[in-house]
């Protein structure tokens, strides 16, 4: 007999309980349901609502409760319908009428805020220390590259010589601003919304503050209606997943592009690489092209909640349900990508000498010949000017810049010198580029320190936190 069905004469239809469960997917939400139910119970023995020995029998029944579900001796329920009448139930048929005095005070509105921002808050620490170990290796590879030479690009052209280095700590500056994004929405998560009820709290005397404390919340909701309609939070980890993945997926496209023939930048490991069934030559960068993948599986869950909580009056509508699964895939994708990333980036070989034979081609050097011109007087548009008819001339004659004779130089203008050479050389390209967020080596060097100082604050905080 399912808890609530007092007012009803009727057992509900067998394709009803399977359409209503979800106890097929929130299952995983027990520890977090046990957890908080602890804490409310003891809470009521604490202000009299219950009696102490009432607490501590309940309490005393929820531990082992976990214990058994880990051992794996609990089967679920689909009749009754989620993990917190689960719980419920398996608590009753242990202790009989006590058991029915758990859930005074609280609403299955309140309780699935409050697992869903316990598991929330879980699975954000788990996902910035994957990030945080993903950001090490970055910054390791950076290391060993502060002079490897490759070009960098605007419209996939070859614009500019840069160090392979530059090109590492770009992405760790996007995967930094993704655990800022993280950490601060692990604040809006981090607010306890338990004795809100179903939507306007409780007769009781509860103690919020308490519980909130008990179970590592920095506060309590201010608005009952809002605390049990409320899935910002949730739609916010989406949203800060969606761009993790982006970030990856950018990440990956290079690396697959990089795996080529054509550019030849890189090799990847055969741990983390795959092969066809049919030609026997090919090594296929599947772990890459996967994590693009997922990253719309990511998105459309973002979208999927959007969509869902859109139009919802309030307080709580059963449309809600549908949260967790969009929340569930979501963190579990974007775990398993980071993982494989990061084994993946930290057995990748890059082939230095091919990296920095393409930053000598392509004329990546043409702005600083502008450069050169402007440093002896004559005005950057007039300097751009003879720079591209100077490329143009290189171009129909199968030369590079560096390949151009002094005299040649100088049919396009009298300024060039004998010193154009050095400084259009892609050492005096990168390392004369020293302005704080430049490629020039000492200045990588000096973010790449500064990167593993913030890095390093993170974690100790997170620790404390």
């Amino acid at each position: 007999m399912k808890l609530w069905s007092g007012r009803f004469e009727k057992k509900t239809a067998a394709e009803v309980d399977d359409f209503n469960s979800s106890i097929h997917f929130d299952w995983r939400l027990y520890r977090h349901d046990i957890r908080g139910s602890i804490a409310h119970a003891r809470m009521l023995g604490r202000q009299g609502i219950i009696s102490e020995e009432e607490a501590d029998l309940i309490c005393t029944n929820l531990e082992q409760l976990l214990k058994d579900i880990e051992s794996g001796s609990i089967n679920f329920s689909t009749e009754a319908e989620d993990i917190h009448m689960n719980i419920e139930s398996l608590l009753i048929e242990r202790i009989g009428q006590t058991g029915k005095k758990l859930h005074t005070g609280r609403s299955r509105n309140d309780q699935v805020a409050l697992d869903t921002r316990m598991y929330a808050r879980e699975e954000t620490d788990q996902i910035l220390q994957l990030l945080s170990a993903l950001q090490y290796e970055l910054l390791k590879t950076a290391e060993d590259n502060a002079e490897t030479f490759m070009p960098g690009y605007t419209h996939l052209q070859k614009a500019q010589p840069i160090t392979l280095a530059h090109h590492l700590m770009a992405y760790f500056e996007m995967f930094r601003r993704d655990m800022e994004r993280l950490l601060d929405c692990r604040k809006r998560i981090n607010i306890m919304p338990l004795g809100s009820g179903a939507l306007a709290g409780t007769t009781y005397p509860l103690d919020r503050e308490w519980v909130a404390e008990e179970l590592g919340f920095s506060d309590i909701t201010r608005n009952s209606l809002d605390a049990v309609s409320d899935r910002d939070y949730i739609i916010e980890i989406l949203g800060c997943c969606s761009m993790i993945m982006m970030h990856l997926s950018r990440f990956c496209e290079e690396l697959i592009l990089w795996s080529t023939d054509e550019f030849g930048f890189v090799i990847m490991d055969d741990s983390y690489s795959t092969g066809s069934s049919i030609m026997p030559q090919k090594k296929n960068p599947d772990v890459a092209e996967l994590i693009r993948g997922k990253t719309g599986r990511v998105y459309g869950n973002l979208i999927a909640l959007l969509t869902v909580m859109k139009a919802l009056p309030l307080a709580y509508n059963k449309d809600m349900q549908e949260d967790k699964e969009a929340l569930f895939d979501s963190l579990d994708t974007v775990k398993k990508c980071l993982k494989v990333f990061t084994g993946m980036l930290s057995t990748l070989k890059f082939s230095r000498k091919q990296m920095k034979q393409s930053a000598l081609s392509g004329f990546a050097n043409a702005t600083d010949a502008a450069d050169y011109l402007v440093k002896k007087g004559l005005p950057f548009r007039s300097a751009h000017e003879v720079i591209g008819k100077l490329v143009l001339h290189c171009i129909k004659h199968n030369l590079s810049l560096q390949d151009l004779e002094l005299s040649q130089f100088k049919e396009f203008s009298p300024l060039f010198e004998e010193d154009i050479y050095h400084a259009i050389s892609l050492e005096t390209c990168v390392n004369e580029r020293k302005l704080p967020g430049g490629p020039a080596a000492e200045t990588v060097k000096q973010a790449i320190k500064e990167g593993r100082t913030w890095l390093d604050n993170v974690l100790s905080n997170l620790a404390t936190a």
